[in-house]
Formats: structure tokens, C-alpha cells, sequence
């Protein structure tokens, strides 16, 4: 229950993402370069100027999908006067280092002075790091869900012909699985990326491709076992097709050993993705992805700010926690015969 109060959280932040991150831009890009590698907790003052161009109106629908351009652009300061039309400040170059400038108050937004306060700090390019984290989890969650989609699909249909037909389509089958099962999972994703190019969706399927193996392994022993069940040995006397006897009378009886394999995979596809990304054949900048971020920020561990990597790498660790404590629950909570 602890691992799917947090998968549910996660998926309500997936999908509220952009109402729930500070930065709401796409991507949560929002770069402020002085800032760039600063602590958690760290507050700054920012002028906002008005933008040259202005942004168009989004509604709220496409304001959760894909976010909303900022109306205005955030000058860091560290002190400022208004001196009747105009405001002077002193522009935050670096710590200890500031420059006086001068801006119009016509050039500035309404309440032209806010003050921030970024809990998990910036990193290098100055964006805010629990923004991206947020964000990122849409990352983490389509790709697990997706190629769990994928694995289980495929899985289910090979072992489902290979463990109720057996014979010369069970060898053709296992062959195949087996040839699949001595690539290694990173080498065979990374020529499927390869393949298919960089980028969201195909890193997805790439994953999915790669994790049917387990699924069908575990479908071809459940159904050699049910096959000769005496209520499958009845559907043959009432003449019932071989797809009718294996959709509504073999799959239902399998499925809950599918449903925990299929939650570790997701777990596993998290990882994979997350790998992939740090790698850099995975997602690709600027849309925050987890292992992104630590590729991004990693050099800060032996420096002065290593929560910058560390944060996304915990989130990983959490929700890939989170999905194997939800396995393990269904498995305990589907294993009638151990209840007896």
C-alpha cells in the first residue's frame, strides 16, 4: 500500500506537472546563467522586465500538457530604488559582484520586484532543480508504461502460442527468446536506439522491445501448466476455438503472476531509461529526464553542491521502490494457494 500511495502521487504529479512546478515554462527551461550551481534554499531577488515579444494566451488544458512561456523575463538583483519613473538596481553578476543599471518602470511588469526561494537549488544553466524534478517524473512514468504496454503485449502473445501449441512453434518460439536473453539489455537498447534515432519516443520503444522476454518466459509456464486443467480439456469437447480458449479461459487464470512481473518491469524501465539519459541516448535536452539531470550536475558531488545530483537520483530510487514494494504486494495478495 506504501508503494502505491507513492505511484499514485507520482502519476497526479505527472499530469498536474506545470500547475504544481515554480517554473512553468516548457520543459521547466527557464535559464537564469548568474544563478547557475546554487544550494537548496537559496533565495534570490529578480526585476521583471517586460519580454519584447508578446506571449500568447494559452488555455488551461494546453498549459497542463505543455506548459506556459513566461509573460515577462527575471533580471537577478540584490538592491533596488525607485527614483520617480525609474527604477535603478543592482544587477547579481556573481557572489560579491553586482552592476548598477537603470530600467523605466514602463519597461517593467506590475509588482516589478519578486524575491524566489529554490528549494533544491539551480543548476549549471541556473534553472530551478525542483521544477525539472517534478516535471521529469512524466519522463520516468511514460516510459515505464510504455514499454511495460510493449513487453506485455508481446510477451503474452509468444507465450500464450508457444506454451498452449508447444511442439515445433514452442521451439521456434524459445529459440528466439533465447537468442533475445543472451544480449545484454544496455548493448541490445543501445542498437535499437541506434536504429530508431535519439529521442522521446523512441528510447520507449527501444525499452519495450527489450523486457517482452521475462513476460513470455513466465506466460509459456503458466499456460503448459493450466493447458491441462480439466476446464480446458472441457472447452475442446464443446468445440471452442483455440483463440477463444486462450483469451477468456487460459489469460484470465495467468494473469496475476503477469500483473507482478509487469511492476518490476516498470521499475526496471525507470532504471533503463534513467541510464540511457545519463548516457546521452536517451532523452534529449532540455526536457528533463532524471538521469539527464545527473548527468548534467553530476561533477558537483566532490564540489560544493552535490544535492544537485543527488536529488534526481534519490527521486529514482523512491519510485523505483515504490513499484517493487507494489510487486511484492501483489504477489502476496494473488497467491491464493499459499493462503489455504
Amino acid at each position: 500500500m506504501s508503494g502505491l500511495i507513492v505511484i499514485c502521487l507520482a502519476f497526479c504529479l505527472a499530469v498536474f506537472a506545470y500547475l504544481v512546478a515554480p517554473d512553468h515554462s516548457p520543459n521547466a527551461n527557464k535559464m537564469t546563467v548568474e544563478i547557475g550551481g546554487e544550494k537548496p534554499g537559496f533565495k534570490m531577488q529578480f526585476l521583471k522586465l517586460k519580454n519584447a515579444n508578446t506571449t500568447e494566451k494559452v488555455s488551461v488544458f494546453s498549459w497542463i500538457l505543455g506548459g506556459r512561456e513566461h509573460s515577462y523575463a527575471l533580471l537577478p538583483i540584490t538592491s533596488y530604488q525607485k527614483l520617480k519613473d525609474s527604477v535603478i538596481v543592482q544587477k547579481y553578476i556573481d557572489e560579491g559582484i553586482s552592476e548598477r543599471q537603470s530600467y523605466p518602470v514602463s519597461t517593467l511588469e506590475k509588482g516589478y520586484v519578486t524575491t524566489k526561494t529554490f528549494l533544491l537549488g539551480t543548476d549549471k544553466f541556473g534553472r530551478d532543480i525542483l521544477s525539472r524534478l517534478i516535471v521529469g517524473i512524466r519522463v520516468s512514468l511514460s516510459v515505464g508504461l510504455i514499454a511495460v504496454t510493449i513487453s506485455v503485449i508481446l510477451g503474452i502473445l509468444l507465450g500464450s502460442l508457444a506454451g498452449y501449441f508447444r511442439g515445433w512453434i514452442d521451439d521456434v518460439i524459445m529459440w528466439f527468446i533465447n537468442i533475445i536473453w543472451s544480449i545484454p539489455t544496455l548493448l541490445l537498447v543501445f542498437a535499437l536506439t541506434l536504429l530508431l534515432g535519439k529521442g522521446f519516443w523512441q528510447v520507449f520503444i527501444a525499452v519495450g522491445l527489450t523486457m517482452w522476454v521475462n513476460v513470455a518466459r513466465l506466460v509459456r509456464g503458466q499456460v503448459l501448466a493450466v493447458r491441462e486443467l480439466e476446464f480446458i480439456e472441457a472447452t475442446r469437447a464443446l468445440g471452442y476455438s483455440h483463440t477463444r480458449t486462450i483469451v477468456f479461459h487460459i489469460l484470465p487464470n495467468i494473469l496475476g503472476p503477469v500483473m507482478v512481473i509487469a511492476a518490476s518491469n516498470f521499475a526496471s524501465a525507470i532504471v533503463i531509461e534513467a541510464g540511457l539519459s545519463f548516457l546521452g541516448v536517451g532523452v534529449q535536452p532540455p526536457q528533463p529526464s532524471w538521469g539527464l539531470m545527473i548527468k548534467e550536475n553530476y561533477n558537483f558531488i566532490i564540489t560544493h553542491n552535490p544535492m544537485l545530483a543527488l536529488a534526481p537520483g534519490i527521486a529514482i530510487m523512491i519510485l523505483v521502490l515504490a513499484f517493487n514494494l507494489l510487486g511484492n504486494g501483489l504477489r502476496d495478495a494473488m497467491n491464493v494457494r499459499g493462503k489455504l
